[in-house]
């Protein structure tokens, strides 16, 4: 049986900003993960790891070094490993993510707003309501 997922239902049916859930996994490799976020990450970057941001809803920005990366709903972008980032929403947004199961939440900086990939495990594949079995 194979589970259909809702993923802008999930996130916004989370309860805190920037504490994303994995809802998926591809390959034994990927998470595939929601999160629903407001305000300033926080300043980092993945030395091994590529991270896809996919917006289900609202707009964000990517800050980096060399300018900013504007997302709206329906858009995505890919940080390239290596590249320091600081994701940024004015106003509550809705996002997915698709990265390494070795990604770290906030790379090489940990701060109040980090989770572990524990918590990000928490509630695994969402609430009843947001799927459908197959």
């Amino acid at each position: 049986m194979s589970i259909v997922l809702n993923p802008e239902a999930i996130a916004a049916g989370l309860s805190e900003y920037w504490s994303p859930r994995v809802i998926g996994e591809v390959d034994d490799a990927y998470y595939v993960k929601v999160a629903k976020i407001k305000g300033v990450l926080a300043w980092h970057s993945h030395d091994d790891e590529d991270e896809l941001f996919y917006v289900l809803r609202g707009t964000m920005r990517i800050e980096l070094n060399e300018g900013t990366v504007e997302l709206g709903p329906g858009q995505m972008w890919v940080v390239p490993k290596g590249v320091r980032h600081n994701p940024v929403a004015e106003d509550e947004c809705l996002v997915m993510l698709i990265e390494r199961k070795s990604t770290l939440h906030t790379g090489n900086v940990v701060t109040e707003k980090t989770r572990t990939i524990a918590e990000q495990l928490a509630d695994h594949l969402g609430a009843a309501e947001t799927s459908t079995d197959l």
